[in-house]
């Protein structure tokens, strides 16, 4: 038995594995979509450009345009709609999108995690099933996106080794927009508190190589100068306190957990020479490198001897 919506208490009480129906990137020029409706979900990604996505409430269309509410969406902006919505899309000038079109199959427990499952672990994604709702407007910082883009590789060219990927990428954009769900609600769509997270993404994909404050502002898009203000505003510490304390935390992991000579772990963490390495690391940990390995070395000897 299938089901069309994801704002459904019913998938908290039989087994339901997402599936995904259509998807599609377009180039949309001065277009203006008649209502229209559909049994499953859509998600309508803003790559470039903007739109209008209007929509109708009511479970039957009357033709009543008081009944219709409407959003702007803008680049990085997106919607999910409930199955069957009446919608429509608008575009004055120029907007490219991704849209995905999916719903849910019921199968056995142990067929696959199903959103009974998942939700059990995954407080947010209980919260999206559980809302009663009939769309989802949110701002992304990359990360939906990152999964709609992976999701869409894997269903044009998969290796033809089955489905468990696809699966696994279409349950982890459930999970993504869920929690985005639930931060959007809490923070209540502070943008600086956006940017300030894209800051902190980017410094924790990049902290292996030279970073400076412009290069996180020309990630951003922001002045370098009010970049700085607002994150020392939301976390206390400047842009390179951050992203010390990250690459500090990782040497210690490194020396902990792998074997990768003392003298070579600058290299790893982005620190650039071996003697700023060592007099950072002291000054963060108050041992050298070679101290805090061997000292862990110990721990870990004493520990197994227990």
């Amino acid at each position: 038995m299938a089901n069309g919506s994801i704002f459904d208490g019913k998938l908290l009480q039989a087994h339901y594995s997402p599936r995904v129906f259509a998807y599609y990137f377009k180039q949309w020029e001065q277009f203006h979509m008649p209502f229209h409706r559909h049994d499953s979900m859509e998600i309508m990604y803003v790559i470039q450009g903007d739109c209008v996505v209007e929509w109708i409430e009511s479970s039957t269309f009357n033709g009543d345009e008081e009944a219709v509410e409407q959003t702007k969406l803008a680049k990085g902006e997106f919607i999910m709609l409930d199955a069957n919505l009446s919608h429509r899309l608008i575009v004055d000038d120029k907007c490219r999108m991704l849209n995905v079109e999916f719903g849910f199959e019921e199968r056995e427990a142990e067929y696959f995690p199903s959103i009974k499952q998942m939700a059990e672990d995954e407080r947010s994604l209980r919260a999206l099933v559980s809302s009663q709702s009939s769309y989802l407007r949110l701002r992304d910082s990359d990360e939906v996106y990152h999964c709609l883009r992976s999701l869409v590789l894997e269903l044009d060219g998969g290796s033809g080794g089955g489905k468990l990927l696809e699966r696994l990428l279409i349950s982890q954009l459930l999970v993504r927009i869920s929690r985005l769900k639930e931060m959007s609600a809490t923070s209540g769509w502070n943008p600086t508190e956006q940017y300030v997270r894209s800051c902190m993404e980017f410094l924790g994909q990049n902290y292996d190589r030279p970073i400076a404050v412009r290069d996180v502002a020309v990630h951003v898009s922001l002045h370098p100068g009010y970049l700085q203000r607002i994150f020392k505003t939301h976390t206390g510490k400047t842009i390179m306190e951050y992203v010390t304390d990250i690459r500090m935390e990782k040497a210690k992991m490194l020396l902990l957990h792998t074997d990768i000579p003392v003298a070579d772990i600058s290299d790893y963490v982005g620190t650039g020479s071996r003697q700023y390495f060592h007099a950072l690391f002291k000054k963060h940990t108050g041992r050298t490198p070679i101290e805090y390995r061997l000292s862990m070395d110990k721990m870990k000897f004493s520990d197994l001897e227990k």
